[in-house]
């Protein structure tokens, strides 16, 4: 039976720039699992996109179950991970070698996955850490090891590296929840449903 899910807050995220929106909840269960459900409609190509996603993380924020729905066009495709002890990935059902032992997922569309490492790491200001997450590219819903660095600057501010070379700041709430992401989002609108963290 499914753990029934507290809503803890509610973001509405726009894009920097562009004209892509995105509304996502984050939940939490009565045994400490996370929850992150979200809608993202944006330009893929300068296609029509529609995204709907579920991510699940343990409550280290370790991720443990992802879904992606995308229609693009009138091209439908999915994206379906569950994640084993030991962090093995299976995609569809079957093992994914490529990103064996990655603790995060990073969904190209959102900023909503910034927050797994952030919370994950609990980083004091003025550290840094390295991670390999599991990156989710669309249109494709390919998924490749992504080598990434965070460094927390302030109490809400933090750098974001990748080994493609990008590179951008990030402010976010006391839930670790973006709130600028330099270049790509911005937070226009929250609910909150008066979760701790």
């Amino acid at each position: 039976m499914m753990e029934a899910h507290r809503v803890v807050r509610s973001s509405l995220w726009q894009q920097i720039g562009g004209l892509g929106l995105e509304h996502c909840t984050l939940s939490q269960s009565a045994n400490g699992e996370w929850s992150f459900a979200g809608v993202v409609a944006l330009a893929m190509n300068e296609t029509p996109a529609h995204v709907t996603y579920t991510v699940t993380c343990d409550s280290a924020w370790r991720t443990r179950l992802v879904q992606v729905r995308q229609v693009l066009g009138d091209a439908e495709a999915s994206f379906d991970a569950v994640v084993e002890a030991g962090e093995r990935w299976r995609i569809a059902g079957q093992p994914e070698d490529a990103i064996q032992g990655c603790l995060d997922v990073d969904l190209g569309v959102s900023p909503a996955t910034n927050t797994l490492p952030i919370r994950r790491l609990a980083l004091a200001v003025g550290d840094s850490a390295e991670v390999t997450a599991a990156w989710v590219r669309f249109p494709a819903l390919s998924v490749e090891p992504l080598w990434q660095r965070y460094t927390r600057l302030e109490e809400r501010r933090y750098r974001y590296e990748s080994a493609s070379g990008f590179s951008a700041e990030l402010v976010v709430d006391e839930l670790g929840l973006v709130t600028q992401y330099a270049g790509g989002w911005e937070r226009v609108a929250v609910w909150d449903g008066s979760g701790g963290a």
